[in-house]
């Protein structure tokens, strides 16, 4: 529900929202809050490559059991 109230956010209420944002934050802030949010997003990145690495080694040796 929530990604479809997303779709239809528009550029004037994109535009609020960062006013908000910087009356709430200030400019000094942001660039701070803007760094903890990219390095958690590469975490995340990084978390999720690991497990896709994992998850082939599992389904790789799956597959050689099963052929022997």
């Amino acid at each position: 529900m929530s990604l479809h109230i997303l779709l239809f956010i528009g550029s004037q209420e994109i535009i609020i929202i960062a006013v908000i944002i910087l009356l709430l934050f200030g400019g000094r802030k942001i660039p701070e809050l803007m760094r903890g949010l990219g390095s958690g997003i590469k975490e995340f990145k990084a978390a999720a490559k690991e497990d896709d690495k994992e998850k082939s080694s599992i389904e790789s040796n799956t597959d050689k059991d099963t052929k022997e």
